[in-house]
């Protein structure tokens, strides 16, 4: 009997290694059927770069009809009329004479103009990498009379922007992109050549080429890169500013290049002083020597979109927060320039989203984008009144000028009279945008 027993003992242990190894032979089986790879399909958008060679880019300049505003840019007035950037296609040229009737004469086609400025019977605007020269004398038929070739090389400095061999980069086309990679079968999870795979998704490029006696030059918004001082025309972008010498106004001489940090945003001339707004401040140029600009000092304050406007002993300078400006601050900084060595900071409004701003006398205008237009008396800067805020358009830039203020924002181009003394502040005129 005992014999029989160690047998049938035996019998199980052998039973259980059998199973035992039937399970652990089950379990790699499995385990195996887990990590086979599987085809799938994933797709995602890719950019291609749309180059224009530099020749079919200048040979896009000419007047045509009036058009549409569609996506307005830079505001510019001179001798009477409007000259509105349409962002990266050219110039709306509008006979404003008459502000409660402005009419619109034709649309100057430059390619990849984003700045302009006029003096005399001649208009400077870039076309991405060139300076355009514009004969203005008779509105109603203006002409390219010169050009200063690739003068604005910085392009390329932006990712192959400009290429010598393919030109400008002027455009992203997307395509949905399809492609089979292996991925494992059961969670889905695509294998490792893949997700080393690169996958640089472009967005889109934004170009950026980035005064005087008002009898002889015009007048630009707050938002303004191009300016005019005595014979000089000053550009600038993220970084310098770069002089033309324009005594023969029709013959554009390059200058002096001056190096002005990063992040620059807006020029603004005042008397012979110079003031650059900057995303982190805003720097103070001596310009008694116009083809040679010297920094005089410079006034901090945090990262923001940042342009700015002086009268007297006061520059008043906006502070807005937005992805692109890098911060979180709206407001408006008065700085103390009595001492242009030193300014300082006098006092701070909060505001809700400040773009430009323009001031005339004691009437001081602000833009808040989506958040409308706000007229401000600065008679006194330690109490500034609120004397109207137009809450129903969108407002980017303004020129006040002669108790007619000019406007633009994604509503239109609209005017209105005010009176700094009354506080009278009307609409006059508005020319619609299209196509948003």
């Amino acid at each position: 009997m005992e014999s029989i027993k160690k047998v049938n003992e035996k019998k199980e242990l052998n039973g259980l290694w059998l199973l035992t190894v039937l399970i652990l032979f089950a379990m790699l089986l499995l385990t195996s059927s887990c990590t086979d790879t599987c085809e799938v399909t994933r797709s995602y958008v890719n950019y291609e770069p749309i180059y224009t060679t530099t020749q079919e880019i200048r040979d896009g300049v000419e007047y045509l009809p009036p058009k549409e505003i569609s996506n307005p840019g830079r505001l510019y007035f001179k001798d009477g009329y409007m000259y509105i950037n349409e962002v990266g296609e050219g110039i709306h040229v509008i006979d404003n004479r008459v502000p409660t009737s402005p009419q619109k004469l034709g649309f100057v086609s430059v390619p990849g103009n984003f700045d302009l400025a006029a003096k005399g019977n001649f208009l400077y605007a870039d076309s991405y990498v060139d300076l355009v020269v514009f004969d203005i004398s008779n509105p109603n038929d203006i002409t390219e009379v010169n050009r200063e070739l690739s003068v604005f090389a910085g392009y390329d400095v932006y990712a192959g922007l400009w290429d010598e061999q393919r030109g400008i980069l002027t455009d992203w086309e997307a395509t949905t992109v399809e492609e089979a990679f292996e991925a494992d079968c059961e969670s889905g999870l695509i294998v490792e050549d893949f997700l080393a795979a690169d996958f640089a998704v472009a967005e889109r490029a934004q170009f950026n080429a980035d005064g005087g006696s008002p009898a002889q030059s015009g007048i630009g918004g707050s938002l303004a890169k191009f300016t005019i001082y005595d014979d000089f025309l000053y550009t600038i972008n993220s970084w310098e500013m770069r002089l033309f010498d324009i005594s023969t106004l029709e013959d554009p001489e390059v200058g002096s290049i001056v190096q002005l940090g990063w992040g620059i945003e807006t020029i603004f001339p005042y008397g012979d002083k110079l003031f650059i707004g900057a995303r982190n401040g805003m720097h103070i140029y001596d310009n008694a020597n116009p083809s040679e600009p010297e920094l005089i000092s410079s006034y901090q304050h945090v990262n923001s979109c940042d342009p700015v406007v002086v009268q007297d002993d006061y520059a008043y300078v906006t502070l807005r927060s937005g992805t692109e400006c890098e911060g979180f601050t709206n407001q408006l900084d008065i700085v103390d320039i009595s001492n242009l060595s030193n300014p300082r900071l006098h006092k701070t409004y909060q505001m809700q989203n400040p773009h430009g701003l323009g001031i005339d006398g004691s009437c001081l205008f602000i833009t808040e984008g989506e958040f409308g237009l706000k007229f401000f008396d600065v008679e006194d800067v330690d109490n500034l009144e609120l004397v109207s805020h137009k809450e129903d358009l969108h407002a980017i830039d303004v020129i006040p000028l002669n108790e007619n203020l000019m406007v633009i924002g994604n509503d239109g181009f609209k005017q209105y009279s005010y009176n700094c003394e009354t506080g009278a502040f009307n609409l006059l005129s508005t020319i619609a945008i299209t196509n948003l």
